[in-house]
């Protein structure tokens, strides 16, 4: 039988540190996500990330029918088809990503305010320095954002 070391239990006024959230993204989807943010360039990219448990494994890119610099609308039908996609191959919507073609990679007011799923990460790649991506996941939850990790596998 395992036992537990005294010093492993928690001890009365301590905090424990949160545990950070991470997604993990395979490079071939982060290489996707930067080249459609570039070839939307100069209007804002968007798409989502689907897989299991936290990882990414497909990539689906969406037509901003806002087409504009400062916000993003999935084409419907598009969204549509990648979830009935999705169903079909076992997987869930992970993460929704757009663009920032000129500012960074956080999420501006309107990206909270509009942010109705708190279970996926709101990935945003800046191409504020074109050469140099940025690429952020947050999680919005109530009207606040936090950054989790990126883990590029």
């Amino acid at each position: 039988p395992s036992r537990m070391l005294a010093s492993a239990l928690p001890v009365e006024g301590a905090t424990l540190a949160p545990v950070k959230r991470m997604i993990k993204i395979p490079k071939k989807n982060i290489e996707e996500m930067i080249s459609h943010a570039r070839q939307a360039y100069p209007q804002e990219c968007c798409g989502l990330l689907a897989g299991n448990s936290g990882m990414a494994s497909d990539t689906y890119r969406m037509t901003n029918i806002d087409q504009s610099q400062f916000s993003y609308l999935m084409e419907p039908k598009e969204q549509f088809v990648a979830l009935k996609d999705m169903r079909k191959k076992g997987i869930e919507m992970i993460a929704i990503y757009h663009s920032h073609p000129k500012t960074d990679a956080e999420p501006s007011i309107t990206d909270i305010k509009l942010a109705y799923y708190p279970d996926a990460y709101y990935i945003i790649l800046s191409l504020a320095e074109p050469m140099r991506p940025d690429i952020r996941a947050h999680r919005i939850i109530d009207g606040k954002a936090e950054e989790v990790g990126i883990t590029i596998v």
